[in-house]
């Protein structure tokens, strides 16, 4: 059997391990550890094959060891994987070819057959590396490649949102401060009004920011204690009464709820989130309807909306942070919807979305907790 039939045989095999194996990272292990286990995979391959030798012959030995070759060259750093081949010719020219037992080669066939094997070993072992540095080197730069869109992503977004809110606060201390211009009270009513709009907008904007931070910090560590459903909701609702405009939002509070033991300030930037998000992409006069209602063991949220709904080959991707719908309105971070599901999951609970048949969209929220003693469940 010549190289190039071997390498034929190899080559599919080597590429579908390759990306396979590719999730582990065993090159942290320490020099030690990879001597090791690259040579307990000759060993045991070896030993496995001594015992089916009478069955498959010494010449798909070869073929075998070749393989175990080839995951430590996958695996492992290209010194315990030269150690490795010139073990497993070692292995296959003691055990294998005969005469048997010793490093004596009977024919001129077998000694040639295992010359080309130590070669072709050696050869896979350093093209398999080779290949997997390249392959790494490919995938660090795509990373990178990703990191430099998210970033501008990110820079875009933050210029846009925080910029016009700056500018709105400058203009109008500036024209607050013009001495040449008689502003009537009506007027610099009208412009601190514009002030405080502007400035809760920042604060939205950097709350954003801290809570994604604390996010992929890990940091979110919910302090749960017994509160008012509806009193949450219109919590959130009043936050958002300065973006209404246009839109109704419809919540009919249920005296009926028990209280729920809950973290209030996770569950109430969920619901400020959710609300904004809904007056920020749907068309005006859309309505946006709010309930709370609970399970044997769940607090269930509802909000939904009657505008346009989501496209549904983006719907998988509005929980990804800075992700923005192609044909969104301007403005936004793209924060709000990860922000949701992250405090979602903080909580151990889920967030579903759903297209409404009717048209609009659905969020549902999920969240596992303990309810007061006056829970009547036959209602449910």
């Amino acid at each position: 059997m010549g190289p190039t039939s071997l390498q034929n045989l190899y080559a599919p095999v080597a590429t579908f391990v390759t990306k396979k194996l590719d999730i582990l990272i065993t090159r942290n292990y320490s020099k030690r550890n990879q001597y090791l286990i690259s040579v307990l995979l000759i060993v045991l391959t070896a030993a496995a094959c001594f015992l089916l030798t009478d069955f498959i012959g010494y010449s798909a030995v070869a073929l075998i060891l070749l393989l175990a070759v080839s995951l430590n060259a996958i695996l492992f750093d290209i010194l315990p994987v030269m150690l490795s081949a010139l073990l497993s010719a070692l292995i296959w020219n003691f055990f294998f070819i005969p005469p048997t037992l010793t490093f004596h080669i009977g024919t001129a066939e077998d000694g040639l057959m295992f010359l080309m094997y130590f070669v072709i070993a050696s050869i896979n072992a350093v093209l398999t590396y080779k290949f997997r540095e390249f392959e790494q080197k490919e995938r660090d730069e795509e990373e990178k490649a990703k990191a430099i869109k998210l970033y501008n992503t990110i820079l875009n977004s933050l210029s846009h949102e925080l910029r016009t809110p700056i500018s709105t606060i400058i203009g109008a201390v500036d024209t607050i401060k013009d001495g040449q211009i008689d502003l009537s009270e009506a007027n610099k009513q009208a412009l601190y009004a514009a002030i405080e709009t502007a400035g809760i907008r920042l604060n939205r904007q950097v709350e954003n920011l801290l809570s994604m931070s604390r996010l992929e910090a890990g940091f979110i560590q919910p302090k749960a204690d017994w509160c008012d459903m509806n009193e949450l909701v219109f919590s959130a609702i009043k936050d958002n009464t300065d973006d209404t405009g246009q839109h109704k939002i419809e919540f009919t509070p249920d005296n009926d709820l028990p209280l729920f033991k809950v973290d209030s300030g996770l569950i109430e930037q969920i619901l400020h989130n959710l609300i904004h998000n809904a007056l920020h992409h749907t068309p005006n006069d859309s309505t946006i309807s709010l309930g709370v209602t609970h399970s044997e063991t769940h607090c269930v949220i509802h909000v939904s909306d009657n505008g346009n709904g989501f496209p549904e080959n983006e719907i998988d991707f509005v929980f990804d942070k800075f992700y923005r719908l192609r044909n969104a309105a301007s403005g936004g971070t793209g924060l709000g919807l990860p922000i949701v599901k992250g405090f979602t999951e903080a909580m151990n609970g889920q967030v579903l979305l759903e297209n409404l048949p009717e048209g609009g969209a659905k969020f549902t929220i999920e969240i596992p907790c303990e309810f007061s003693q006056n829970t009547d469940m036959d209602n449910e």
